[in-house]
């Protein structure tokens, strides 16, 4: 029995409404979301401690230090906006489970492999090309958007399979070291997870909660698989 998978806005109401509605329509025995033991101890820990020392920084390389900083005070801001905290519909999908009694799987790449392979693979080409286009947003945001994909994204909102496919498109083409560390690698990574799931617990039904950028992709890889 292949998952059933929700792909979700780390930042979306509308997410954290599917996800409870669709555990309860589907009455699944096995709740997967893209997180690991790292990150989903800080979700739920009441006094998330933003330090980490410089030992840690140098394991996970300073590119990817600066990248997780920049990626948590972004969404920390969207998500002021939209009203919704960054990682709620992960929480809403454990909280949900933990309810019911329902099996948990952290299926995500660990968080640090994730940073060290990106501080690894980003190339002075992809970081020039991430100054250009931070100031062609800054100083041309329509036309920006538009060249991404983007000019019907709106931040409170799942964005449609069609627009997801074309920012994967964009990102593929202009940063593909990235696309493959923080997209392609991850897949991967959470696929084979679910593989052993679906062999471990072959009657059992499995919902898997990830960011909608990786939805089509882990689906396409589950079609090659044979959990036989």
């Amino acid at each position: 029995m292949k998952p059933y998978i929700i792909g979700t806005s780390h930042i979306s109401k509308d997410s954290i409404a599917e996800i409870k509605s669709s555990i309860e329509s589907r009455k699944p025995q096995i709740i997967a979301v893209e997180l690991d033991q790292e990150r989903a101890k800080a979700l739920f820990s009441k006094q998330q401690s933003n330090k980490i020392g410089m030992g840690e920084i140098l394991k996970i390389g300073v590119k990817g230090f600066i990248f997780a900083k920049v990626g948590q005070f972004v969404q920390k801001k969207l998500g002021k906006y939209v009203g919704s905290a960054p990682g709620m519909e992960m929480k809403t999908a454990i909280t949900e489970a933990k309810k019911r009694g329902l099996k948990i799987a952290l299926i995500d790449q660990p968080i640090r492999i994730t940073l060290k392979n990106f501080s690894q693979s980003l190339t002075w080409r992809e970081k020039f090309r991430f100054a250009a286009d931070i100031s062609k947003g800054i100083l041309f945001r329509k036309k920006q958007m538009k060249e991404m994909g983007l000019e019907l994204f709106t931040i409170d909102k799942v964005p449609s399979e069609k627009l997801i496919e074309k920012m994967m498109v964009y990102l593929k083409k202009r940063y593909p070291n990235v696309y493959k560390t923080l997209v392609e690698d991850r897949n991967k990574y959470m696929v084979n997870k679910l593989v052993k799931l679906m062999r471990d617990h072959p009657e059992e039904e499995i919902i898997a909660v990830v960011g909608a950028g990786h939805k089509k992709g882990m689906e396409e890889l589950l079609l090659k698989v044979d959990v036989v």
